[in-house]
């Protein structure tokens, strides 16, 4: 595949501005950006949509979006905050037709594992429902939902951590597939014991977007990916995102020698 971009995300630990993070993925020779929701609510000057497509026009970057997932839970068996969640989504969503993006990044919820069957059933079915109203809601929109697969958590029960799960929560929701895609995580489908490929195999073109880290196979740890030429050349995605804890990993990866932004806030995990 050639038609790609390749970049990396903003995190809200990089204390960077979107213009600042521009130039540099830029000079290290990257063409893609994707904004976190938690980045944009915790930096003091965050642009709105239409700055953000300005920008990114100015420095020939594509753009994707990733919604909330610190704090809000589309998978919640509260229905309250689950109805607020798949607001954040929503809202994300126009953010990223305003800003020129084709793509927005979901979560799929989670449930702790602690609590009794009835209310991990109705937690389940509550992220199907949410899936199902923000799917329904890109397709309106005209910008494409990319679920993502997650990391295993001893505490909580998570829906998209195996091809199988992920693909049964896709199956579910009835919407045209360039509207309800899939996001690949490398480093989520390793640190889960599956190889990659497995997810290629399954969801072929209807991966959208790729999310490049790497780790020890023990945890989700988002370490940098020297290696990801071989993932670029078998994923069939349309963007590549290098997903760091740091601005220096980013260069890390690509193995370029240039200094981040001076208000780079020290990742500290």
């Amino acid at each position: 595949m050639t038609d790609h971009r390749i970049g990396a995300a903003m995190d809200v630990r990089f204390g960077t501005s979107v213009a600042e993070f521009m130039e540099y993925v830029t000079a290290i020779g990257l063409d893609h950006v994707e904004f976190k929701r938690e980045y944009l609510a915790g930096h003091p000057d965050t642009p709105d949509p239409e700055r953000v497509r300005e920008l990114a026009d100015d420095y020939g970057v594509s753009v994707t979006y990733h919604a909330p997932f610190r704090d809000w839970n589309v998978g919640s068996y509260d229905e309250t905050v689950r109805r607020d969640s798949v607001e954040r989504v929503k809202q994300t969503l126009d953010d990223a037709a305003a800003a020129g993006a084709t793509s927005v990044v979901v979560h799929g919820g989670s449930v702790p594992k602690r609590y009794p069957e009835w209310v991990r059933e109705q937690a389940r079915e509550n992220a199907r429902r949410s899936l199902a109203e923000c799917a329904e809601y890109a397709q309106m929109v005209g910008v494409s939902l990319c679920l993502e697969n997650q990391p295993i958590d001893e505490r909580k029960r998570r829906y998209t951590t195996t091809p199988a799960d992920l693909a049964a929560m896709v199956d579910s929701v009835d919407v045209p597939p360039q509207y309800l895609s899939v996001t690949l995580d490398v480093g989520h489908a390793k640190a889960n014991g599956h190889d990659w490929r497995t997810f290629v195999e399954q969801f072929g073109h209807r991966i959208r977007v790729c999310h490049l880290h790497d780790n020890d196979g023990t945890a989700d740890q988002h370490r940098p990916l020297p290696d990801y030429e071989s993932v670029v050349d078998a994923v069939p995605a349309n963007y590549f995102v290098f997903e760091m804890k740091s601005v220096a990993d980013v260069a890390r990866c690509v193995g370029a020698d240039h200094a981040p932004p001076e208000t780079e806030v020290p990742a500290d995990d």
